[in-house]
């Protein structure tokens, strides 16, 4: 087994720089916030910005999660730390941008590569404050023993190691004629994915078709095991990565309906863990982060969805690859009905739940993310990547910054943009701002 982040592994300056406020973890702290939040992340794959109904989609319907935005607070400058799969959620899990961790983008089945087991997750931070903890649906940093959830601070685990598109028969592609017959044939056989239940192999090949019900049947049932004890369950969903499938009651021959019918599964998803939580009395005190690993794969056409009004999508470094739609819900701190467009983004999620919860971080052991917990009580007030700025990584390389409204990008001529004036990066705004480029 090949472990990552060596110990003679050096952090490019400018990183070193960005993370003056920075973790290790495991020394307590006494909690400020009086009772422990129960923290939620639905983590979703390839979703596009505008795939939510308050996000401006025009034929998709998601109540639930537009219910969340109304009585939370809805991100709009919200980042994945990766525009593709295995590097994203290493990033999300420990804080760290990639080249810290030195995790590859996209892992295979079987890969001799994962998330070193001494590496900090959210996970392991918060059971150092007593939590019940559960990881749910797609993991993909590492499918091996010492790599799985159950080795990175989890309790339980129930899903699938690696993207659902993996593992494939021969012969078999991912273009889209071949989505097409899939969704219509629900042809779930040709993948021979692994199912688990903790460290065991339960079913293969996966029925997908009954992929995110059972999903949210597992989740329905965790937070009614542990609603007298704080709790942390991260949902990462299978889909929608292609190839798609809905239950059958939802189904519809149409592979141009795929896509949407997807999603607005996933929004009953949501809807049917927030009945959970109210039925069992936490609702109000339990902190929801819906996002997703990385924006839409265009390539995939219908099976994809839309980054609008962003440029490009998953693989790029533009804003359609790593902006995310973003909601957070938590009566008992958020009030409703909120909109912040401040900088933050998955990799700011660790640190954000240790200050929530007390936990101490440990500065020996330096992570890039930062507290924007003051963005939940006013999404007016700085984001600390105002200073320390937002890195784009891809390949171990930063391929650009932010800092406020301006985005450079520095792969190839540089190019610069304002974000605030111009979302869609159409306007390179580099010759007339050479200073600002310096």
């Amino acid at each position: 087994m090949k472990f990552v982040r060596p110990q003679t592994y050096r952090v490019p300056i400018f990183t070193i720089v960005l993370v003056a406020v920075a973790t290790g973890l495991l020394v307590a702290s006494p909690s400020t916030a009086g009772e422990k939040p129960n923290f939620l992340i639905v983590f979703n794959d390839d979703q596009g910005y505008q795939d939510l109904g308050c996000f401006g989609s025009p034929d998709i319907k998601t109540p639930h999660i537009d219910r969340m935005a109304t009585e939370g607070m809805k991100f709009t400058d919200f980042y994945s730390a990766y525009c593709v799969c295995s590097a994203s959620r290493a990033s999300l899990l420990t804080g760290c941008y990639q080249p810290r961790i030195s995790m590859p983008g996209v892992l295979g089945p079987r890969s001799n590569v994962g998330l070193h087991p001494d590496e900090v997750t959210i996970a392991d931070m918060l059971k150092t404050k007593g939590y019940a903890t559960m990881c749910i649906g797609k993991w993909h940093v590492g499918d091996k023993p010492q790599t799985l959830p159950t080795a990175q601070g989890f309790d339980k685990y129930f899903g699938l190691p690696y993207s659902n598109d993996m593992a494939r028969k021969k012969g078999w592609g991912n273009n889209t004629a071949d989505l097409d017959k899939i969704w219509k044939e629900k042809r779930w056989d040709i993948y021979n994915n692994e199912l688990y239940n903790d460290e065991k192999i339960i079913e293969s090949p996966v029925n997908q078709i009954t992929l995110t019900d059972r999903y949210t049947e597992e989740a329905v049932k965790f937070i009614t095991a542990n609603k007298d004890q704080p709790f942390f369950l991260y949902f990462a969903n299978t889909m929608p990565h292609v190839p798609l499938f809905v239950s059958d009651e939802r189904y519809d021959a149409e592979p141009k309906l795929a896509y949407k019918l997807t999603i607005e599964h996933i929004d009953w998803s949501v809807g049917q863990m927030l009945k959970a939580l109210e039925d069992n009395g936490i609702a109000d005190n339990t902190f929801i982060v819906y996002t997703s690993d990385n924006g839409p794969w265009l390539s995939k056409n219908h099976h994809g969805g839309s980054a609008k009004p962003l440029r490009n999508g998953k693989g790029t470094t533009y804003e359609g690859g790593m902006r995310e739609p973003t909601v957070m819900r938590w009566p008992a701190r958020i009030k409703p009905g909120q909109t912040c467009s401040q900088v933050a983004g998955t990799v700011d999620l660790l640190p954000t739940f240790a200050k929530i919860v007390g936990a101490e971080l440990n500065k020996d052991r330096p992570i890039d993310g930062l507290d924007v917990s003051n963005l939940l009580d006013d999404p007016k007030s700085p984001s600390p990547h105002d200073e320390a700025g937002y890195y784009y990584y891809k390949n171990g390389k930063v391929e650009a910054i932010r800092l406020g409204k301006w985005k450079l990008h520095l792969k190839g001529k540089p190019e610069l943009y304002d974000l605030r004036a111009d979302i869609s990066e159409s306007k390179n705004l580099a010759a007339a701002n050479e200073e600002v480029v310096a």
